[in-house]
């Protein structure tokens, strides 16, 4: 009997184990990802209805979706005086809205890329909800390219503004008729727009007004009324692409909407004179800032009750930044200092006037501790530091605060000769705009190794802090050790100036010139640079921004179509046709053809 028990055993035991893992729940492998956006279903009323005068609409998805940034993106062309409310209910996306809706008027919402799905975040770009209250929908579309000024780079969160009014001030005292936002590369479209004459604009739109009513807002304008008509619209989107053989990246934002219209926006040029800001950072330091230069009327500056050398006022170069510095110990040490300053003001009406103000510049001095805490050195910054100077450069250090006298005994200089050191004559002078900058002049000669040193205390502040030692080892690099760019300008008649920027768009050099020619730089660093002109159409050498009051826009510039790569001991040759304004390459691809010197 026990042995048919246990021979029952081995036989089912094997068979129960196989059917227990044949059973066996598990998860199931995974499809593909999901990669398609949204897609509608239903929408009441349809998309594209005609005599729709209800308060709210609704669309249907085929699966569940999400408002991203609905409050940054979402916008309604004409605009409505009170922003409609969007809302979500299980696969619906539900727009209400209280204004009275126009007779006759295609409305158009635009969600942009605000609408995604739930799981994948696929979105759907640039979708648009479109009814008319009349028996039309209007077809006719508008499209262009914004650019920066002074850049021509595409700006971010810009609105596009098309108005029926042709009036100046409607601008700035009326909705648009229709409204857009351009995408990230600047490209614009408006849509169902009905026929006729029109204003179009640019705005980033600071007070979400929707107007262009403040002064700092960036701003365009076209010079001309546009007539849309069936004859004139523009419909076709061209793609300015690149080709992209296998195995090569693609580049950043190569691929353009190029639209039918170009607005420049520009920041507005400041007219009205006044006091910006007063700061006192440092217990010593007095500093204010005007909205523009003085000009017939100068900044005036005293504290009452103190003598003429209690201290003394440094203008920047334009004039627009004084700082005054407090060498009386006894003034700032007070926590409240009391300034009577008389600055340029555009009053109500216009007229420029001496404004007189009292203002209370407060500094609140830390507490001492019972511990004793180490006094923080003079910090002195050099341009040796990097270790080289260009040959002709001199030697300078600046600091936060003015210097005193340096004690030259204490500095000095030598010609390092393989392990001899020659001592060299220099001379430390004071530069005369600015108290916090010394220049050293010696005979220092390209190609050559040098040291530095400057013992402990041997400069100083004129608030009795000293530097600690150093010593620095530089060179004066030869000039073979740099780059050369020639560039032949060409085929423009006028003022311009021309300017090599390195690769964060900093300007490296400038050069002005009034008629065509070969601008030489030479002393360049390796690395990669671009080139700018600004066409200097008023003649005063700088670039100049737009004024929609006085119908004038921002001078224009231009850019140089290809990256020039700099080399030590190379000259980079290249011809510039200037002719035309305005232009960026978006397609920069890096200069291949270089001259050995």
């Amino acid at each position: 009997m026990k042995g048919n028990i246990r021979g029952f055993i081995f036989i089912t035991l094997p068979v129960f184990i196989l059917i227990s893992s044949c059973a066996k729940i598990s998860s199931p492998s995974g499809g593909p990802k999901d990669k398609e956006p949204p897609v509608v279903v239903k929408s009441i009323p349809v998309n594209g209805a005609r005599n729709f005068n209800e308060k709210r609409f609704s669309v249907t998805f085929n699966e569940y979706v999400v408002l991203d940034k609905i409050n940054e993106k979402f916008m309604v062309s004409p605009p409505m005086s009170k922003r409609p409310t969007v809302s979500m209910r299980g696969k619906s996306v539900y727009v209400e809205y209280e204004d009275e809706l126009k007779d006759s008027t295609t409305y158009t919402f635009y969600f942009q890329d605000a609408i995604k799905d739930l799981n994948e975040g696929n979105i759907i770009d640039n979708y648009q909800f479109v009814f008319s209250t009349g028996p039309i929908i209007d077809s006719l579309s508008v499209t262009g390219n914004v650019y920066s000024a002074y850049s021509l780079d595409p700006p971010e969160n810009t609105l596009i503004l098309l108005y029926r009014s042709l009036a100046d001030s409607s601008v700035s005292r009326q909705l648009p008729d229709y409204i857009s936002r351009a995408d990230k590369n600047g490209y614009f479209r408006v849509d169902n727009i009905r026929d006729g004459k029109y204003r179009l604009y640019a705005l980033i739109d600071l007070d979400n007004s929707k107007n262009y009513n403040l002064a700092d807002e960036e701003f365009a304008f076209l010079d001309d009324t546009l007539n849309i008509s069936a004859e004139t619209n523009y419909l076709p989107v061209i793609k300015d692409t690149v080709m992209v053989k296998p195995g090569e990246k693609k580049i950043a934002d190569t691929t353009v909407m190029t639209g039918e219209y170009k607005l420049i926006l520009y920041p507005a040029q400041k007219k009205s004179h006044y006091l910006t800001s007063s700061d006192r950072k440092l217990q010593y330091q007095l500093i204010f800032t005007l909205s523009l230069p003085p000009d017939s009327l100068d900044f005036e500056f005293s504290i009452p009750g103190t003598g003429e050398n209690s201290y003394f006022i440094e203008e920047s170069v334009a004039k627009d930044t004084v700082k005054v510095w407090l060498t009386d110990s006894v003034l700032y040490k007070q926590p409240e200092i009391s300034a009577l300053v008389r600055y340029p003001f555009t009053d109500s009406t216009g007229i420029q006037i001496l404004k007189k103000d009292t203002i209370l510049l407060r500094f609140l001095i830390p507490r001492s501790t019972r511990a004793r805490t180490r006094r923080a050195p003079f910090n002195v910054y050099t341009n040796i530091s990097t270790g080289s100077l260009k040959p002709g450069q001199l030697i300078t250090l600046k600091s936060a605060t003015p210097f005193r006298q340096p004690d030259t005994s204490l500095i000095k200089l030598y010609e390092l000769i393989k392990t001899e050191r020659l001592k060299i004559p220099y001379k430390i002078l004071k530069d005369t705009l600015n108290s916090c900058r010394l220049i050293i002049s010696a005979g220092l000669k390209p190609g050559k190794n040098y040291l530095y040193i400057a013992d402990a205390a041997s400069i100083g502040n004129i608030y009795g802090e000293n530097s600690d030692s150093t010593g620095i080892k530089f060179t004066v690099r030869d000039a073979e050790s740099y780059g050369k760019l020639r560039v032949n300008i060409k085929n423009y008649e006028g003022g311009r100036i021309i300017q090599l920027l390195d690769g964060n768009d900093k300007v490296v050099r400038g050069k002005y010139m009034k008629q065509d020619g070969m601008v030489e730089l030479d002393l360049l660093e390796k690395g990669i640079y671009r080139m700018r002109t600004i066409f200097d159409l008023n003649g005063d050498g700088k670039w100049t921004t737009g004024d929609f009051a006085a119908g004038r826009q921002p001078e224009p510039v231009s850019f140089y179509g290809k990256e020039l790569q700099m080399k030590e001991d190379w000259i980079v040759e290249e011809n510039w046709d200037i002719s035309e304004k305005n232009v960026k390459n978006l397609r920069i691809k890096t200069l291949k053809t270089r001259t050995n010197l």
